[in-house]
């Protein structure tokens, strides 16, 4: 994120401030937002000016200051779920892992039924992370599926449960509806369940991933994000708008294609990577 020289009683400044926070994918109402409340510090200079924004970016982005996943006594099922090709079941994979490394014993649910390369490409991940998986057979009804899943896991002593789902385009009715339908099996296998649902976002895409964000909200009860391949040509603003228009926590992040490429998000290390470039 850059702008030429800064000069705080230079309107044009102001002006390469705010294109420089849009080009991040930050989006306009959060950089409005961020730009007013710079605007009120006075800086003097352009260090003063990096640090503000910096630190008003931290304070936008922890959402929830700073939880984790909402892991009980009683098993946990988490929801995974995004559009096609955001990297939702390699997620699970690490997850799995990571979650593992923490002392836990997940479980995954293949609950993706229809995609013919789904339930094999999340076995070997599951074999990669050395945890159980629950699968049937293809075509099965997938909130069926979730149930015995949870099932399963009480019956093991596996907490958590990640289900995977199938990738689904945000504006096709009837797949969301399905979506709607393994909340609820899954809310009368276990109480309370989901007790955490994850949408898993491509940071590449920019601004589209906030309208996927709003949408899987509204039918999923989205209550953290994901953010993938920001090792790549991402600019990752995206997040900020998400957490100021949604207020969505970023729970991780996918920082590689390796099964410990997925570490827990923490707003300063984002902030100082997004600055990473001089102002």
């Amino acid at each position: 994120m850059t702008v030429n020289v800064f000069n705080p009683a230079d309107a044009e400044s102001w002006e390469r401030v705010e294109e420089a926070l849009i080009r991040a994918d930050v989006g306009v109402p959060a950089t409005v937002e961020l730009v007013q409340q710079l605007e009120a510090r006075e800086p003097a200079n352009e260090g003063e000016l990096v640090q503000g924004l910096q630190e008003l970016v931290e304070e936008m982005m922890n959402v929830d200051g700073g939880r984790r996943l909402a892991l009980g006594d009683e098993p946990t099922v988490i929801l995974v779920v995004g559009v096609n090709g955001t990297g939702k079941t390699t997620t699970i994979g690490k997850l799995a892992n990571l979650l593992k490394s923490q002392g836990k014993q997940p479980l995954i649910c293949a609950a993706d039924t229809f995609r013919a390369a789904a339930v094999e490409q999340l076995e070997i991940w599951a074999t990669r992370a050395a945890v159980d998986i629950v699968r049937a057979k293809d075509g099965s009804d997938p909130a069926a599926v979730v149930f015995d899943a949870i099932q399963s896991g009480k019956a093991r002593g596996r907490d958590p449960i990640l289900v995977d789902t199938a990738g689904r385009l945000h504006n096709r009715v009837n797949l969301m509806n399905e979506l709607d339908k393994i909340r609820r099996v899954a809310g009368r296998a276990a109480e309370g369940a989901p007790h955490e649902v994850l949408l898993v976002l491509d940071a590449t895409v920019g601004q589209n991933g906030l309208q996927q964000a709003r949408e899987f909200t509204s039918v999923a009860g989205v209550t953290g994000i994901v953010l993938t391949k920001l090792d790549g040509t991402a600019k990752g603003g995206v997040a900020v708008a998400i957490a100021h228009d949604l207020k969505l926590p970023i729970r991780y992040v996918g920082v590689g294609e390796g099964i410990d490429d997925l570490i827990p998000f923490s707003p300063q290390e984002y902030v100082d990577a997004l600055f990473q470039e001089k102002w």
